[in-house]
């Protein structure tokens, strides 16, 4: 047998339903509150920043959500993703295990994000929208974004967490490739942003920070809207084609995970793997591991409060109750950008809540050593988000080595490494330190949560 497996599914099994786990939970999540009252919000509040189509998304309870064929159209250009089982991964470590790999970095933009950029960029078209304003981190998010604006027609603008934009110069020329404007954040163009450059001028900025700017652009502006790379319920409800596909791939192995792994920043690449298996596992199937894995650095989860938060810095979004280090709080400048973010999902937050999920961190130099072995042994160089999806699995695999079990593990592997070799170099240079988040600015941040009543 070739050391090379994938399974491969063609264009007719692509999903024709996006799954929702919110029809499944054994407990609703908590309520979307104003900022002001601390009521429930309804669509009317949210219709500011988003067409109405993904608002009811937003709060549907329905387990299947049909996907437009012009939707499924486009992801035709590079879905079904493969299943890639990781032999050589496998025999490099003498485990037993078997190590499965979904590979979301044959999209355009080389990662997981258009699954829900292309319906994001669809519905707002379909509403007559013409511009979206949005944040990233490392980048892969606003390319993804800009990829779909360029196909619908729709102008889009950027706002790139400064520490990656000087970090990563080829993600902002693949955005301005697509044809969107790319601005570092927190930037002179937005009130929120003036006001923290005034503060402290070399901020490195964060992701909360850059969802300040462009909810304040699409607030201030009645031609704009709001778009968003994760954390909210549509997002994470798009990514679903990733699992659901996944699970027809493993009925074509013969197999099925016991172990599913997936890196987590805001909650979208794990949710669009896991919720698929974990919707089987609520009505009545067997029972698995879901591992989320999250940077030390910016550890949202593991040390994390779950409570209600902002989602951005200036606090101009609603409050959702979800784990966070604060809506202040400012994460070291790693290189895994789309993974520094203060809040984690609602839904992923209400399910480690319940005990369904597990969570661990890594610092990213461990990272690093496993997504070189990664390369090295399958060919494949993962961004460094997806580098901690890898670690996970590979300590998976040494603990079934140590144990002797021969468990089935599933990994994520959001997408590829290309535009974050300047990371790489810096691992071969020996300068790729582990960082460590400040515990003063942590307290104080938590400290400064909203009061909520119970």
């Amino acid at each position: 047998m070739s050391d090379q497996v994938k399974y491969v599914l063609d264009e007719t099994q692509i999903p024709k339903f996006w799954y929702n786990l919110a029809a499944d939970l054994p407990k609703p999540l908590p309520p979307v509150l104003h900022p002001g009252t601390k009521e429930p919000v309804g669509p009317g509040d949210l219709e500011p920043l988003f067409p109405m189509a993904l608002i009811l998304q937003e709060v549907s309870a329905e387990r299947t959500i049909e996907i437009p064929e012009p939707i499924r159209d486009v992801y035709r250009t590079w879905r079904p993703t493969p299943l890639m089982r990781a032999r050589r991964l496998e025999q490099a470590l003498g485990t037993p295990a078997k190590i499965y790999y979904k590979y979301e970095g044959v999209s355009p933009a080389g990662s997981h994000k258009p699954n829900t950029a292309v319906p994001q960029a669809w519905y707002n078209k379909e509403q007559g929208i013409k511009r979206l304003s949005t944040e990233t981190g490392a980048g892969q998010w606003g390319s993804s974004l800009a990829f779909a604006g360029a196909l619908f027609g729709i102008e889009v603008t950027v706002f790139q967490v400064r520490v990656s934009y000087d970090q990563k110069p080829y993600r902002r020329a693949l955005m301005e490739t697509y044809g969107a404007r790319c601005i570092a954040s927190p930037s002179n163009e937005t009130d929120s942003g003036r006001a923290i450059l005034a503060k402290t001028p070399n901020n490195p900025g964060s992701l909360g920070i850059a969802i300040s700017e462009a909810v304040e652009m699409a607030a201030k502006n009645p031609d704009v809207k709001y778009s968003l790379g994760s954390v909210l319920n549509h997002v994470l409800l798009h990514q679903t084609v990733n699992g659901q596909e996944a699970i027809k791939q493993f009925e074509m192995a013969g197999d099925d995970p016991d172990v599913i792994i997936g890196c987590t920043g805001g909650g979208s690449n794990f949710a669009g793997l896991a919720f698929p298996f974990l919707g089987l596992q609520l009505r009545g199937g067997r029972k698995r591991r879901f591992i989320a894995v999250e940077p030390a650095a910016c550890p949202s989860l593991t040390r994390g409060k779950y409570a209600y938060d902002f989602g951005d810095t200036a606090h101009l979004t609603p409050l959702v109750k979800m784990h966070t280090l604060g809506s202040t709080f400012i994460p070291p400048g790693f290189h895994a950008g789309g993974l520094r973010y203060h809040g984690m999902a609602p839904m992923v937050s209400h399910l480690y809540e319940l005990g369904l999920i597990e969570a661990v961190a890594y610092h990213q130099k461990a990272c690093f050593d496993a997504g070189v072995q990664f390369a090295r042994c399958e060919g494949i160089v993962p961004a460094p988000e997806a580098t901690h999806a890898v670690r996970c699995a590979v300590d998976e695999a040494l603990r079934c080595k140590q144990m002797g079990k021969a468990e089935t593990i599933l990994f994520n592997l959001s997408g590829h490494g290309h535009f974050d070799m300047a990371a790489y170099i810096s691992y071969f240079e020996g300068k790729l330190i582990d960082q460590k988040y400040d515990e003063g600015e942590l307290a104080m941040a938590l400290a400064g949560l909203p009061s909520v009543a119970a």
